[in-house]
Order: structure tokens, then C-alpha cells, then sequence
């Protein structure tokens, strides 16, 4: 009889193992509040509430690649409207050109970013983020997924200047300045059956990959909306295309960047 029980047990871990997804492919869906971030209510009114994009997560064994899925042919409502009225141009960081790219067995981190025409590529190691992790639990596109919660410092969304565009001589261009960091709330949902410390953009180290990541209350939610159990593994590959420079110099550039576009000088995208 303990035989018999010892072998059933076993069987039943065998099939948890089994059940268990360890490389895949994840779609979210990406949704800024921008009223959240802007407080003028000129610039709310003409302006959609919410911009999305989508984005993809591709991970395999200990690496993981993420990365924006391009939408060429959907027109952004943020790049102005049409029929000679006003319009309004909004230049916004959050690097949706980068990739991110993670090596887990060497805690490696490798971001390709775009700024100006010219790409850059910056190595690290992996960022380590503090969670508390809770019992509570909900299913998200039919796995079981536990909560966890955490604080991270964030640029106020990174909106830098807004142009206001019509056909009167009276067009004006309104220059914001530049966020200031603060500290955030953020809600990270992970799948129990997915082990896989991976979540969108640079947020992970949790047992199981994140399906939905709320920061600061609703102002950026990432939602998963579709989940493979198959990756192409020759996908999931360090970028190497890219001028090699420190987080530091980037960062000094992006200042230099944005310090011109509120000075009317050359445009680019400000910081993240």
C-alpha cells in the first residue's frame, strides 16, 4: 500500500512538472492614462485619454527578449489630427524602439535604444527589484496567477513638450518641464504554471512571469492578451547592432536632448 502511494505521488509531480511552462511567448497590450500625467486641461481636451501599443515577450531556458510590436499601418492619435483645426504633437519617452535583452545564468541585462538617428547599446546586470509577495490570487487568460507588489522610482511618464498646431498666427508651442522621479506603487500579477523570472519591459525576478503589471494606479497598465507555449529560440538573441556606451552617457545625452527641445533647438526623444 505505501508502495502504491509512493508511486502515485510521483506521478502526480511528474505531471505538474509537465504542466509546467517554461518558454513561450507573451503579447501585452500597453495602456497610458494620459490625463494621469498631464494636469492641463487644455491639453486633456484635446487629446484621446489612453494611448496604447503592444508589446512582445520572447523567453526561452535563462534568456528572455522583449521588445515594442511596430503598428505602421494604425495612425497614433498623439501625432495630431487632420481637417486644418488644431492639433497636438506630443513627444514622449519610454523607449518604444528599445529591446531588452536578459541573460539570467550570467544576471546579464543588455538594452538596445534608439536616440536621435543613431543606436546605442548598454550592458548591465540584471536590475534586482524588492517584491512582497501576497496569497491573493485571480486568473488571467486562464492561469492562476498570485500577487505581488512593489515601489520603483519612475520619471513622471516622460512628457517633455506639447505643440499646439493650427492655421491662426496665434500658434503657440508649450514646453513642460522635465519629470521629476518619484516613487510609484506597482502591482505585478504572475502565473503560478509559468516559471520564468521575466515581465515587461525591465520588471521580473518573481516566480513565475508577469501577465499584468499596474504602475501608479492605472497610469501605465501592461495586460497580457495572448500566451504561446512555443518561441523561436534563434528570436531570443543578445542585440549587437549599436554603439556601446554606460547607462551614464545615455543619460547625459537624453538630458543634452531634452535641454534643446525646450530650447527650441534639435529635436530627439527625451528621457525615459
Amino acid at each position: 500500500m505505501k508502495k502504491m502511494f509512493l508511486v502515485f505521488a510521483a506521478a502526480i509531480s511528474l505531471s505538474a512538472l509537465q504542466a509546467q511552462i517554461k518558454e513561450g511567448t507573451v503579447i501585452y497590450e500597453r495602456k497610458i492614462n494620459m490625463h494621469k500625467m498631464i494636469q492641463d486641461e487644455q491639453m486633456r481636451a484635446m487629446m484621446p485619454e489612453f494611448r496604447t501599443s503592444k508589446h512582445i515577450l520572447q523567453f526561452s531556458d535563462s534568456t528572455s527578449l522583449y521588445k515594442t510590436i511596430p503598428e505602421d499601418e494604425a495612425p497614433d492619435p498623439f501625432e495630431g489630427g487632420g481637417g486644418g483645426g488644431n492639433r497636438v504633437i506630443i513627444r514622449m519617452g519610454g523607449g518604444d524602439g528599445d529591446e531588452i535583452y536578459k541573460n539570467f545564468a550570467q544576471s546579464k541585462s543588455v538594452l538596445l535604444t534608439e536616440l536621435g538617428a543613431k543606436t546605442y547599446i548598454i550592458e548591465d546586470s540584471i536590475r534586482t527589484q524588492k517584491w512582497k509577495l501576497s496569497d491573493e490570487t485571480k486568473t488571467i487568460l486562464g492561469h492562476n496567477c498570485h500577487k505581488a507588489t512593489t515601489q520603483q522610482t519612475v520619471m513622471g511618464g516622460g512628457v517633455m513638450r506639447i505643440n499646439i498646431n493650427g492655421n491662426s498666427p496665434g500658434d503657440t508651442t508649450k514646453k513642460m518641464n522635465a519629470p521629476k522621479p518619484s516613487q510609484v506603487d506597482v502591482v505585478a500579477w504572475y502565473a503560478d504554471d509559468i516559471q520564468t523570472p521575466v515581465g515587461p519591459e525591465n520588471n521580473g525576478g518573481l516566480p513565475g512571469v508577469i501577465l499584468q503589471l499596474d504602475i501608479n494606479s492605472g497610469q501605465t497598465v501592461y495586460t497580457a492578451t495572448e500566451i504561446k507555449k512555443e518561441v523561436n529560440k534563434k528570436d531570443v538573441k543578445e542585440p549587437t547592432k549599436g554603439k556601446k556606451i554606460t547607462r551614464a552617457e545615455l543619460q547625459k545625452m537624453q538630458m543634452e536632448m531634452m535641454n534643446n527641445m525646450n530650447h527650441g533647438g534639435p529635436g530627439g526623444r527625451p528621457p525615459m
